[in-house]
């Protein structure tokens, strides 16, 4: 197992949804370009908590709008209308905890906590989940000072989204980009215990390197220690590592790796939790489908 060839991180045509020509845009429908400006929700209210969902907008989607449930739970990849129906019937529908049995029920897409099966289903048309291939030479940020090219830089620019925390300039794979502040905040903080899984090549890789990352590596920073390491395939002295985090430090696999022995010459995310990098060329990006979103909130515990 091998990640695909790096690509050049600019903006040459691309197949599928991402953009087509030096500096242009993703293709999207909707309003132009947003001033860049520090992304919602992408950081706690106060130390410890969770970010604010983002505020309604007068007019937008599920702003304060009741809808009737089954249209709302068809609308958020449900099934049918009549579908739908059949699992209120079943009692396998909660509104804010309580059962629904009323097939005339209304609720509020923006504030109503619905669950089918005990899980979460988003029903705010305003929010956006993004799966990108990040390619290498692309920062993880909103906007950049410097001018470089950003991840946000890559998807639709109506809603406004933000990356689910961070991937250095230099690797690759599998980034979330969301305006979900709850969802982004319990995706990067160790505490939810979700895990990242990358796919490092190396220069080497000392014979008891896997070992001594098993039971941590002490760094600048503190001891990190990976949930899992094995070693996946590899051939003279270069070796294909896979490691997974539950925690994201800065450069972190790049850092253990490097303290063991085994520089990192290529480093690919592929993993975040239940999502997985596949389908997509580096610089492509793709909608989450509503199962996917699902899983994640399961994943969070929200």
């Amino acid at each position: 197992m091998s990640p695909s060839s790096p690509a050049r991180p600019n903006r040459a045509a691309r197949r599928g949804p991402a953009a087509t020509g030096e500096g242009s845009r993703p293709r999207r429908t909707g309003a132009g370009p947003a001033t860049p400006r520090r992304s919602p929700g992408s950081r706690p209210d106060r130390p410890g908590s969770e970010p604010r969902a983002p505020a309604s907008e007068p007019g937008a989607p599920g702003a304060g709008t009741a809808l009737r449930l089954n249209k709302a739970l068809s609308a958020a990849g449900l099934g049918s209308r009549r579908a739908v129906e059949d699992l209120v019937r079943a009692g396998r529908v909660s509104v804010d905890g309580e059962v629904v049995h009323d097939l005339g029920r209304r609720v509020d897409p923006a504030h109503d906590r619905v669950t089918v099966d005990g899980s979460r289903v988003v029903l705010d048309e305003r929010r956006r989940y993004w799966l990108l291939n990040k390619p290498a030479g692309v920062i993880s940020t909103a906007a950049d000072p410097s001018g470089r090219p950003t991840v946000v830089g890559l998807v639709p620019d109506q809603p406004r989204v933000f990356p689910v925390g961070r991937l250095d300039r230099d690797t690759e794979g599998l980034l979330l980009l969301t305006n979900d502040g709850p969802l982004a905040y319990r995706l990067t903080h160790a505490r939810y215990g979700v895990e990242k899984r990358y796919l490092a090549e190396v220069e080497r890789l000392p014979a008891e390197a896997p070992a001594r990352l098993r039971r941590g590596v002490e760094l600048e920073d503190g001891l990190a220690k990976p949930i899992r390491v094995r070693v996946v395939a590899g051939a003279g002295r270069r070796r294909m590592v896979e490691v997974v985090l539950v925690e994201g430090r800065n450069r972190e696999v790049r850092r253990l790796l490097e303290a063991v022995g085994a520089p990192v010459r290529r480093l690919v995310r592929t993993a975040v939790g239940p999502i997985r990098l596949t389908g997509l060329a580096p610089g492509e990006f793709r909608a989450l489908r509503p199962d996917e979103i699902r899983s994640l909130y399961r994943a969070t515990g929200l």
